[in-house]
């Protein structure tokens, strides 16, 4: 009969927390250096050999959470606390994660378990207080909102006595009201805009950085230049709740008023939702659909005038990304999902088309071609939040077969303001 005796059971365990904890080293390295896809895999391999530590996982969700993948962030936060109810980090981690869902009652009670915890914690004080006064906002919102018809900000601007200052030796337009006129020329578009070829611009122009407000005009200057060559579509960051968390918000309060953040908000629910480019390439910001059978038609009928559902086509068409295996999973943002080559395969011959084109993803060439070609991911932020290291591209669609051919781009140096200068203090801070 073999036994093996007790040292060398304790010899193979403390042998592969030696291992784990290697591993650990190794994706803080990564960390440091900004490879979070690098610091992610290799988390995941020091869990793999030891399952049971807190720090793994929390160490995973803040890779998470610069990666933008809240649901997965959510949910190693959730893990490391199982494991050790008292690991602290655990609770900011999970609250950082439900922040940036927009579920602010589910942070704040983290945030509140930390507070019982260390009772004299003044970060955890401030934190908690800050997410209170969101809480109770949102809850005075929904208590004023009323079934009547919501009276437009253009109804109540005095744009006629808005003056420039004498000593601004900038650009200027001959008429002022260039988002009056870009809403106006944007609620006319459908939720689907079918059209040849031209410039299309897929979304997420502010919260990106400290000068949204110095791009978002610049576009719709573009827009009410070339208005039938010049197209923009909506991303899931123009929308109130990204906005709120990830600086758009605080930077229209801080440069201009709440009154224009608001006409903002009001223009941005008017942007369509999709293109499809010459009846072959549907184009929109985040991808596909949480279930099959969603046809043209299905999104040339969007209401998207309001701000969008947690559910349903306009979600998905804002939020879903794509994953490399058959079917659908749950997605690693927490919202809308994930879908497979076969789901685009599909819809591609469902609706007679050749591929799709989205963004939503950081990549590090700039763009990704995946799904056997069906599936074009471009993303033309270069160093996304002065962090990332990436190139950023864009898309020329040549000849009758609209054959993509890729540009790609590099970062050029801007102002010296900190990236996410105007987010909301608590995404800043759980981000750290």
């Amino acid at each position: 009969m073999a036994h093996v005796s007790e040292n060398g059971s304790d010899e193979k365990m403390a042998e592969g927390s030696n291992d784990a904890e290697l591993l650990k080293e190794k994706a803080n390295n990564y960390f440091k250096e900004k490879d979070y896809d690098n610091a992610i895999k290799y988390y995941s391999e020091a869990l793999e050999v030891n399952p049971t530590n807190a720090v793994y996982y929390s160490n995973r969700s803040l890779a998470y959470l610069r990666t933008e993948c809240y649901g997965y962030a959510l949910a190693d936060a959730t893990k490391a606390l199982e494991i050790d109810k008292n690991y602290i980090k655990g609770y900011y981690r999970r609250a950082t994660s439900n922040m940036a869902l927009g579920k602010f009652k589910a942070a704040l009670k983290d945030y509140e378990t930390v507070v019982k915890v260390r009772p004299n914690d003044k970060d955890a004080k401030m934190k908690y207080q800050e997410c209170n006064k969101i809480v109770k906002r949102k809850a005075f919102e929904r208590a004023i909102a009323s079934d009547e018809i919501k009276k437009s900000v253009v109804d109540s601007l005095d744009i006629e006595s808005m003056t420039i200052e004498d000593d601004y030796e900038g650009p200027q337009l001959e008429d002022g009201k260039i988002l009056v006129q870009a809403k106006d020329l944007l609620s006319k578009l459908p939720s689907l805009v079918e059209i040849t070829l031209k410039e299309l611009f897929n979304g997420d122009f502010v919260d990106r950085g400290s000068f949204s407000l110095e791009v978002i005009v610049t576009l719709f200057g573009f827009k009410l230049l070339y208005p039938d060559h010049f197209y923009l579509l909506r991303g899931n960051h123009e929308t109130d709740n990204m906005n709120q968390m990830y600086g758009f918000e605080g930077e229209i309060k801080a440069k201009y008023t709440a009154q224009m953040f608001q006409l903002f908000s009001e223009v941005f629910q008017w942007l369509p939702l999709a293109q499809c480019i010459n009846g072959k390439v549907l184009v929109m910001h985040g991808g596909l659909f949480s279930e099959d059978g969603v046809t043209l038609d299905d999104l040339r009928k969007i209401e998207r005038n309001r701000q969008p559902p947690d559910s349903g086509p306009m979600c998905d068409l804002l939020w879903s990304d794509p994953q490399p295996q058959n079917g659908r999973s749950v997605s690693k943002r927490g919202v809308s999902c994930q879908f497979g080559p076969d789901v685009t395969a599909r819809f591609l011959e469902e609706n007679n088309l050749d591929f799709i084109v989205r963004s939503h993803e950081v990549k590090a060439e700039g763009y990704e071609v995946t799904h056997s070609g069906k599936c074009i991911t471009v993303f033309s932020a270069p160093n996304y939040c002065d962090q990332m290291g990436n190139k950023g591209a864009y898309i020329h669609l040549r000849g009758s077969d609209l054959k993509p051919e890729f540009h790609q781009f590099t970062a050029m140096p801007h102002p010296n303001v900190k990236p996410m200068a105007y987010a909301n203090s608590l995404m800043q801070m759980g981000m750290m």
